[in-house]
């Protein structure tokens, strides 16, 4: 079975074939800018042109950055209004001409590295945080997903904290490594005193780079950065479509 998994994120749609068994691609991913507007229809066929990439599929996954409960995208933080309350599995199911599944990005990511990452084998509270245009997050009891968390729009310092805290609010504010740092570190303490989790793993595009904030980061839960690095997103949604997580 050909497995595809196609991570959209507020500035690329990334996709590739996946070895569900390894959580390994199979193929070099391909990537094209997230159109602007980001609306249904644009985001859509960028997605199929990911797909058409790589010939026919058996089946996708594919991630959404914000809510989706039952193949229905519910907010839009980071992409257009469009998307509330869009049919996005039907749409996206017809435009790549294979059975879909549509799951949060940052939920993907969390699966993936619980499965093959640095998650594997973890008991406990295992929080995933994904920096990038916004703040995703995946939060798990043992080994099962709460969906749909959603914490990077908790409230920081009187402000969303994905407005202070994310990737690009790094950029957007000029921020060096160990400025950024430690606004991530008051986030993080923010998200220790609500739920003392055991780990906290961290990922999206800074994840390749964590040499340049971890260490400025001191907090009494143990960070780690994402094994499966900007990768992530991809594996779970691939990992989703194909069965092999029950959400």
């Amino acid at each position: 079975m050909t497995v595809l998994g196609i991570d959209i994120g507020g500035s690329g749609i990334k996709g590739a074939p996946v070895d569900v068994t390894t959580g390994t691609l199979t193929e070099e991913r391909y990537r094209v800018e997230t159109p602007q507007p980001s609306n249904v229809d644009r985001v859509v066929a960028a997605v199929a042109e990911v797909a058409k990439r790589f010939g026919e599929s058996d089946r996708i996954g594919i991630t959404y950055p914000g809510v989706v409960l039952d193949g229905v995208t519910k907010t839009a933080a980071n992409v257009h209004k469009s998307w509330r309350d869009a049919p996005a599995a039907d749409l996206l199911a017809a435009a790549v001409g294979c059975p879909v599944t549509v799951l949060n990005d940052a939920d993907a990511a969390g699966v993936a590295e619980m499965r093959f990452g640095a998650g594997r084998d973890r008991r406990g509270v295992v929080i995933m945080l994904t920096f990038g245009t916004g703040i995703g997050s995946a939060v798990f009891v043992d080994g099962r997903l709460v969906p749909n968390t959603e914490l990077g729009h908790l409230e920081l310092h009187g402000h969303e904290a994905e407005r202070r805290a994310s990737d690009r609010a790094r950029e957007v504010h000029d921020l060096s490594w160990s400025d950024w740092a430690r606004r991530v570190e008051a986030y993080l303490r923010h998200l220790e005193d609500l739920f003392w989790p055991d780990l906290m793993i961290i990922g999206g595009g800074v994840s390749k780079r964590s040499e340049k904030f971890l260490p400025h980061i001191d907090i009494r839960t143990r960070v780690v950065p994402a094994e499966l690095q900007n990768n992530a997103g991809i594996v779970g949604a691939a990992l989703t479509a194909a069965g092999e997580v029950h959400q």
